[in-house]
């Protein structure tokens, strides 16, 4: 099973912006990575930086962690890509009808998925598809 470190993720965000910077060949997940770091130019200086690969992001502080944000896109958009869990493809296509923008839809998706992900953290059982799911058809319907 893939289970990456903290700094794996890191690097591979930092190397990915780095490869499309250089105009070098990428893989199809480094792509859609980097398209996904192409919408927040508010990363970009972050992610041409080494150093910000040991850098803490402590919402206590107010940071948002932009390395977990883009992971988030990045997970939202293979669930898309497979339709999982079941019916996400779905709600995520009102979502952006309702939103009509992509990526204020993505992000939409991206408050359910985390929620869905605290929750099963919290109750200690696996995330809840349906659930997450549903969350996305809520917020579709409140725009």
């Amino acid at each position: 099973m893939f289970d990456p470190s903290r700094d794996q993720v890191r690097n591979f965000f930092i190397q990915t912006w780095r490869k499309r910077a250089d105009g070098l060949p990428l893989t199809p997940l480094e792509t859609m990575a980097a398209d996904i770091i192409g919408l927040h130019p508010e990363y970009h200086a972050l992610l041409s930086d080494l150093d910000s690969i040991g850098r803490e992001f402590s919402p206590e502080d107010g940071a948002v962690n932009p390395f977990l944000h883009l992971s988030l896109h990045l997970a939202i958009e293979e669930q898309l890509s497979i339709d999982q869990p079941p019916g996400l493809r779905t709600a995520f296509a009102r979502c952006q009808l309702r939103a009509g923008d992509r990526h204020e839809a993505l992000h939409m998706v991206l408050d359910c998925l985390g929620e869905t992900v605290f929750n099963a953290q919290r109750n200690q059982r696996p995330p809840d598809g349906a659930a997450y799911v549903e969350c996305v058809l809520r917020k579709a319907g409140r725009l």
